[in-house]
C-alpha cells in the first residue's frame, strides 16, 4: 500500500495536478502521486499524541495539529514528537471550529479527519486513501462495516447512532451504515461544495449529509474505534445529539443538487469503483 502511493501511476488513475511541467524529465503520461493532509483537532491531549503521531504514516505530506486553547503541554509534545507539524490555534469552542481551521490551513490534495486522542486509527490512513484513489470524492470509516468495530460506544451511544442514521435514510434515501463517526477524509477540492460550517461534533454529521446531498461519489471503509486512551472525552451524547439532531432537520430542508449517493462499502484489503 506505502509503496504504491509513493511510486508515480499511470494518467489513468485522475489525479487532480498534473507536474510533468515542472519535472520535464518524467514521460508525459506520468503523474506524481496526491499530497495528504491530516487534520487533527486537540483539547489537552498531551498524553494521547505521544501514542497518536508517531503512528502516522511517513508519507504523509503534512500533519496539522489544531490546537484549541490547550493548557497542557499539547503544543510543546506535538512538537517533540513530529518537528515538521504545522499548529493552528483556534480560539473559537468546538470540534467543528477547529475543523473548519485545519481544513483552510491544509495544503494537501486529500485532508484526512483524526482524532487526538487515540478512537481513530492512524494506521488505517492507507485504505480511507486508497478509496479515494478508486474513484470516490468523499470517503467515510464505518464501525458497522465487516472489519470494523467499536470498543468505546455505549448502549444510549449506539441507540443514538442507530436512530439519526435512521432519520437520514428516511429523509435522504441514503444508506449509510454509520453517522455519527468522524473518521473521513476526502479531495481538498471538494471543500466548497461541503462548506462545513458546524463548530460542534455535529459537523461529522454535516460533512456525510452535505457529501450525499451534493452529489458526491461517497465510499465506505471499515473502521475500528478504539477507546480514549487518556482523559475524558469532550462529547456529551444528549446535548450533541440534540445538535446532530437538528442539523439533519435542517439540512432536509434545503433543496438537493440531485439524488442522493449511495455509499459503497470497500472490503479491508481491497479496492472497488465508486459508482
Amino acid at each position: 500500500m506505502v509503496q504504491a502511493l509513493l511510486t508515480p501511476v499511470a494518467h489513468s488513475i485522475p489525479f487532480p495536478r498534473q507536474r510533468t511541467a515542472d519535472f520535464p524529465y518524467f514521460p508525459a503520461a506520468v503523474s506524481l502521486p496526491p499530497t495528504v493532509s491530516v487534520v487533527i483537532p486537540a483539547l489537552n491531549e498531551e498524553e494521547n499524541l505521544r501514542y497518536v503521531l508517531p503512528r502516522i504514516p511517513a508519507w504523509v505530506h503534512e500533519i496539522i495539529l489544531v490546537d484549541g486553547r490547550s493548557t497542557d503541554r499539547t503544543v510543546q509534545v506535538a512538537r517533540q514528537l513530529r518537528p515538521e507539524i504545522v499548529i493552528v490555534e483556534e480560539f473559537r469552542r468546538g470540534k467543528g471550529a477547529a475543523l473548519q481551521a485545519g481544513f483552510e490551513a491544509a495544503s494537501g490534495d486529500i485532508i484526512v479527519m483524526l482524532d487526538a486522542d487515540g478512537s481513530t486509527d492512524p494506521c488505517e490512513i492507507p485504505l480511507f486513501v486508497s478509496a479515494l484513489l478508486a474513484g470516490a470524492d468523499f470517503c467515510k470509516g464505518s464501525r458497522f462495516l465487516q472489519g470494523g468495530g467499536t470498543a468505546d460506544m455505549s448502549f444510549i451511544r449506539q441507540l443514538g447512532n442507530w436512530v439519526l442514521t435512521l432519520c437520514v435514510r428516511l429523509l435522504f434515501g441514503g444508506r449509510y451504515s454509520d453517522l455519527c463517526y468522524g473518521y473521513n477524509a476526502f479531495w481538498r477540492r471538494v471543500l466548497p461544495q461541503l462548506d462545513p460550517d458546524a463548530d460542534g461534533f455535529e459537523i461529522e454529521t454535516l460533512l456525510n449529509v452535505r457529501a450525499a446531498r451534493k452529489g458526491l461519489r461517497v465510499a465506505e471503509v471499515p473502521s475500528f474505534e478504539h477507546p480514549r486512551m487518556y482523559g475524558e472525552s469532550h462529547l456529551n451524547a444528549l446535548r450533541d445529539g440534540l445538535r446532530v439532531l437538528f442539523t439533519i432537520l435542517r439540512e432536509g430542508l434545503q433543496p438537493t443538487a440531485g439524488p442522493l449517493a449511495q455509499p459503497a462499502p470497500i472490503a479491508a484489503g481491497h479496492l472497488t469503483r465508486i459508482k
